[in-house]
C-alpha cells in the first residue's frame, strides 16, 4: 500500500469517526429532549419519585440503545417523533435496570455516570419505586397511539420489549449473574449470561427501529442479528474496560467484577484474548448489514465505537 493510499484511508476513517460522533451527539440530545417531555416534574407528594426518575434518566449516558432505535428507524424513513418516543422508552427501561442493579441487594454500587447512584441521591425505597415506575412507563409509551397509529405495530413493540427485559431476557441474565458470583462459569455460560443481561435489550433497541419501519421478516432478522452481535461486542469490551479503565473514565466503580468474584470474558480469555474476541464478534455484526448500502454506515461505525471506547 502506498503512503498516499494509507493517508487517504486514515483520513476517511477520521471523517467517519467524526460523523459518528456528531450523529451520536445529535440523537442523544433528541432522546434527552423526548424523555424530558414525556417525564415532566410534577407537584405533590408523588413528585419525589418523578424527581428520582428524572435523575436516573436525564443528564448523562451514551444513549446507545436509543441511538440504535432511531438510527435503524431512519433506514425505513420513520417519522422522528415516533422513533424518539420508542428510543425514550427503551432508555427508561434501561435506566430502571441500572437503578435496581446499583441497589445494595444487587451490585451495591454508589456511583453511576460519574454521580451518586439513585439510591444514594435519594434513598433505597425511592430508588426501587423510581425503577418500578420507569419500567411501567416504558410500556405506557409504546402502547400510546402517538407512538404508531397501527395497534398491531404497538403490540409487537410491547411484546418484544417484554420478552427482551423479562425472565427470558435481561432479568434472567441478572439472576444468572448473581448466582455466578464466587464460582467459575464456563465460556458458554458467560456468553449466555451476557446475551440475556445485556444483549437482549440492545438487540431489541435495533429491532424496534425495524418494527416501527414495518420492515419485512428477512430484514428484521438481519437487524436483530446485528443488534445481538453488537450487544455481545459491547459486553466483551465492557469487561475489558472494567479490568483496565479508571473509575474516572468509566463514570462508575472500576474493578467491581473481579472484586465480586464474577466470571468475565477477561477472567476466561485474558485482556488481549477478550479484545480479540470483541473484534471477531464486531466483524460478525457488520456482516449482517451487507444488505444495506451507505445509509447504514453509521451503524457500521457504531460497531467500531463500542469496541474501541474508553467509557
Amino acid at each position: 500500500m502506498s503512503h498516499t493510499t494509507a493517508t487517504a484511508r486514515t483520513g476517511q476513517t477520521a471523517d467517519r469517526a467524526s460523523l459518528l460522533r456528531s450523529s451520536l451527539s445529535t440523537r442523544a440530545t433528541a432522546v434527552e429532549a423526548a424523555i424530558d417531555r414525556l417525564l415532566p416534574p410534577v407537584p405533590g407528594a408523588e413528585g419525589r419519585v418523578i424527581d428520582a426518575m428524572r435523575y436516573a434518566t436525564l443528564g448523562g449516558g451514551k444513549r446507545l440503545r436509543g441511538y440504535l432505535t432511531a438510527e435503524v428507524a431512519s433506514l425505513f424513513d420513520v417519522d422522528d417523533a415516533r422513533s424518539y418516543r420508542v428510543a425514550a422508552s427503551v432508555e427508561m427501561l434501561h435506566a430502571y435496570s441500572l437503578v435496581h442493579d446499583d441497589l445494595p441487594a444487587m451490585d451495591d454500587d454508589d456511583l453511576r455516570r460519574g454521580q451518586p447512584s439513585t439510591h444514594r441521591k435519594f434513598d433505597e425505597a425511592t430508588a426501587i419505586l423510581a425503577g418500578d415506575a420507569l419500567q411501567t412507563m416504558a410500556f405506557e409509551i409504546l402502547a400510546d397511539e402517538a407512538t404508531h397509529p397501527d395497534a398491531t405495530i404497538r403490540i409487537r413493540l410491547v411484546a418484544a420489549l417484554a420478552a427482551a427485559s423479562g425472565a427470558a431476557g435481561m432479568v434472567g441474565g441478572q439472576m444468572i449473574d448473581m448466582e455466578g458470583e464466587g464460582r467459575s462459569l464456563s465460556l458458554p455460560e458467560v456468553e449466555r449470561l451476557h446475551a440475556l443481561k445485556t444483549g437482549c435489550l440492545i438487540r431489541y433497541a435495533a429491532e424496534a427501529g425495524a418494527l416501527l419501519g414495518q420492515a419485512d421478516l428477512t430484514v428484521r432478522a438481519r437487524i436483530a442479528a446485528y443488534g445481538r452481535d453488537l450487544g455481545a461486542a459491547f459486553q466483551i469490551a465492557d469487561d475489558v474496560l472494567d479490568a483496565t479503565a479508571s473509575a474516572e473514565e468509566l463514570g462508575k466503580t472500576a474493578g467491581k467484577d473481579q472484586a465480586a468474584g464474577k466470571s468475565t470474558y477477561v477472567a476466561l480469555l485474558g485482556v488481549d484474548g477478550a479484545a480479540r474476541e470483541a473484534r471477531r464478534v464486531a466483524e460478525q455484526a457488520e456482516a449482517h448489514l451487507d444488505i444495506f448500502g451507505p445509509e447504514a454506515d453509521r451503524l457500521r461505525d457504531l460497531i467500531r465505537y463500542v469496541v474501541d471506547r474508553r467509557s
